[in-house]
């Protein structure tokens, strides 16, 4: 271990006793009761049974359900997974795969044994992570990297470090040539553009839903808060203009079901409009829907005629991934701060970017613009091979 990384691990040590109180508080939390004892306590997490496998690290659930149809690639080879999302660890859980959850830096030189090639995705950058596996004699590549317009400035000022934590990766598959030269800007080497890998993935539904005869069906997706409360004004304004239409609300996040529910029936009362719950009744016959069961967006896409793609009407999300509500045909309007998913909304055409008080406007232009499309596919073949080579 070098002078550097011992400080680091040294202030690692400093910055988890000095978070600890907080850290009990909120593992009572719903959204964080198993993820943090897990990661901050090690509770029912202990380091990977097997050794010298392919050990793919994500963060939540986008990315784990991107790793799908590489991990069909490499059915052959041994496999673990590594999350830091509850809702992460439960995507990950679906595959043939030991699942566990990443735990903090200060327990990694305890917790990491060797395993063949560890593979990063997205921007999961933690020093201690990437010190500690090549240590152990792993190869690291990064996977699907990127850093957004909005994250590039604040990369640029702690490009010392970055270059210090890029120099013990091996190969690093980045989403674009934007990507590539800030890479580069940071020290980094080895560096391969092959687009983003949440293109070569299966969309499908599971479950064949009815769409209720003579109605305008309008999903807001992945919702964040605020970002209902606009979408449900949208909608009352529109739905005085078109009675028939009806507005399904999936939140991103199922601890919020309750509190989301709240804000419809409220609305509801105020407009004399009808409001249900999905898990209660299925026939979409009420005005407002709130669904709240993980794993049924795509479903819902798929009956629907307009997609409001949440994420990106506030400035701190980033937006969420347009494919899926494209694939199906839906019009998508989403708004403009889709920072982090911007590679793939280069891909998806026809798509509305608006400020939170214009969705109602873009709803009513959405009659006359096509259904979304994708044009775009991506080859992982040459990653396969790779990562079967090292």
């Amino acid at each position: 271990m070098n002078l550097f990384t011992l400080f680091y691990y040294l202030l690692s040590a400093v910055l988890y006793f000095v978070a600890l109180p907080l850290l009990i508080v909120l593992s009572f939390k719903k959204k964080y009761r198993e993820s943090i004892p897990a990661r901050f306590f090690l509770v029912k997490n202990p380091p990977f049974k097997t050794h010298n496998a392919l050990w793919f690290h994500v963060c939540s659930l986008g990315e784990a359900r991107a790793l799908k149809p590489l991990l069909e690639m490499l059915r052959e080879q041994k496999i673990v997974i590594s999350t830091i999302t509850h809702t992460g660890q439960a995507e990950a859980k679906k595959y043939d795969a030991e699942v566990r959850y990443l735990p903090y830096e200060l327990f990694l030189p305890f917790w990491v044994k060797p395993q063949k090639v560890v593979v990063v995705l997205e921007a999961e950058f933690w020093y201690m992570l990437f010190a500690v596996v090549k240590s152990r004699g792993a190869k690291l590549v990064l996977l699907n990297a990127r850093i957004s317009d909005k994250s590039v400035e604040k990369y640029m000022k702690f490009a010392w470090f970055y270059k210090k934590l890029l120099s013990f990766v091996d190969i690093l598959y980045v989403q674009s040539e934007v990507d590539k030269n800030r890479f580069l800007a940071l020290g980094a080497k080895n560096i391969q553009v092959i687009g983003n890998i949440k293109l070569a993935g299966e969309i499908k539904k599971t479950k064949n839903y009815s769409k209720p005869e003579g109605v305008e069906l309008i999903v807001a997706g992945s919702t964040h808060p605020e970002e209902e409360e606009a979408a449900l004004e949208a909608f009352m304004k529109y739905k005085q203009d078109n009675p028939h239409a009806k507005l399904i609300v999936v939140p991103r996040h199922p601890e919020r079901f309750e509190s989301v529910y709240k804000l419809m029936q409220e609305c509801a009362q105020r407009e004399s409009l009808r409001v249900e719950r999905f898990s209660e009744s299925k026939a979409l016959q009420s005005d407002m829907i709130l669904v709240d069961m993980m794993g049924e967006l795509n479903n819902i896409y798929a009956i629907s005629d307009i997609a409001i793609l949440g994420g990106a009407f506030r400035d701190d999300v980033g937006g969420h991934n347009p494919l899926e509500p494209a694939h199906f045909g839906c019009k998508i309007i989403t708004g403009e701060h889709f920072f982090h998913q911007k590679e793939l909304f280069k891909y998806v055409h026809h798509v509305q970017y608006v400020k939170k008080e214009d969705i109602a406007d873009a709803l009513r232009k959405a009659k006359e613009l096509p259904p979304s499309m994708v044009e775009e596919s991506i080859n992982l073949e040459p990653v396969v091979q790779k990562l079967k080579g090292i």
